[in-house]
């Protein structure tokens, strides 16, 4: 342009509002506090242990003690609730997973002892087959290699009612049996567990991004004639959100407490999409393939793991999530302690 001429200059200029960290903090959108997360825990039989998990770097499997020791932790840092995941010796597991009905498996005895130890932690227990299957699937398979539904509903049942007994706060089928939340519901209903909560997950893809929590528990299915190969019978398709509506509504005709999507960052869209359609509160699932992507990249030098992470813990809040589940629980904590301070 000539000088008799000039460009014009904007009026509105948002870059006002970016100037400053004081300035931006005053009109940051989305705050994302530790009270608003929950640690998943991997549980395993014995007595002081903490035993790496490779594919999971900075997390491990815990023995009840150790468990309780970084709950104690994380509550000093304002994560105060937890997701148990128990991995079970293998010479536990059977096809139709009786011992997750057992109420000295491992799981019921790490209910109970961070029950008595912290009385305000809230427990969130898993509910679902897998653990205890000796052919790694959610629900029981027949003879032909179908996953079976309502019996499957049935035992779930169950499982939640004695979960619910041992003193957990809410239970969480990730299973994606049909009816699974209205059946449990009933259950714990008519067993005196009205208190319980229960956290569905809503929407669970059958995504490549567990690898890292089936290394964990080693539940991933086997490799066995009439077993399915993987979870898609079941589990949603990742191409699918209008799906992720319809679970939505029948997990609110059922009763649930909360609904959840899993994993997280793929599924954004789905997070706002049901954030938009549901008044309940909205979990996501940061998942372990998530996680260890960040870690695995950062110990090459190629991300800021801190920066990364929170970016990424926010985005998911940001989407409309009001809980999120994250191995990152106690080092997003101690960041957002240090920028308070």
């Amino acid at each position: 342009m000539t000088e008799n001429h000039p460009l014009p200059r904007p009026e509105r200029r948002p870059r006002r509002l970016r100037r400053t960290e004081v300035i931006r903090s005053l009109v940051r959108e989305t705050i994302l506090p530790p009270q608003k997360l929950v640690l998943p825990l991997f549980l395993i039989d014995g007595e002081n242990i903490a035993q790496p998990i490779d594919a999971m770097p900075g997390r491990c499997r815990l023995s009840i003690d150790k468990a309780i020791d970084e709950c104690a932790e994380a509550m000093k840092l304002g994560v105060g609730a937890f997701a148990l995941f128990p991995a079970i010796d293998p010479a536990l597991k059977t096809p139709r997973a009786e011992h997750g009905l057992d109420e000295s498996n491992l799981l019921c005895r790490a209910v109970k002892a961070l029950r008595e130890a912290l009385p305000d932690a809230c427990l969130i227990t898993d509910i679902a087959l897998d653990p205890y299957s000796s052919l790694g699937h959610d629900g029981l398979v027949s003879a032909e290699g179908e996953i079976l539904n309502d019996e499957t509903v049935d035992i779930l049942a169950q499982m939640a009612v004695l979960h619910g007994q041992v003193g957990a706060d809410i239970v969480a089928p990730s299973d994606m049996m049909d009816g699974r939340v209205g059946g449990i519901r009933a259950a714990l209903d008519q067993a005196g567990q009205e208190k319980v909560a229960i956290l569905s997950y809503t929407a669970k893809y059958a995504s490549s991004f567990y690898g890292p929590f089936r290394e964990a528990l080693d539940s991933a299915p086997v490799d066995a004639p009439n077993v399915p190969k993987d979870k898609k019978t079941y589990q949603m398709d990742p191409a699918n959100v209008r799906e992720a509506r319809i679970e939505m509504v029948l997990d609110e005709m059922e009763a649930a407490d909360i609904i959840m999507v899993k994993p997280a960052l793929p599924y954004l869209d789905v997070i706002s999409q049901l954030r938009e359609h549901s008044d309940l509160p909205i979990a996501a699932y940061h998942v372990s393939g998530e996680y260890a992507m960040i870690k695995a990249a950062a110990e090459r030098g190629w991300l800021d793991e801190r920066a990364c992470m929170t970016e990424s813990l926010t985005a998911i809040a940001r989407a409309g999530a009001d809980i999120i589940f994250t191995y990152a629980a106690l080092d997003y904590a101690r960041w957002f302690r240090e920028d308070l301070a």
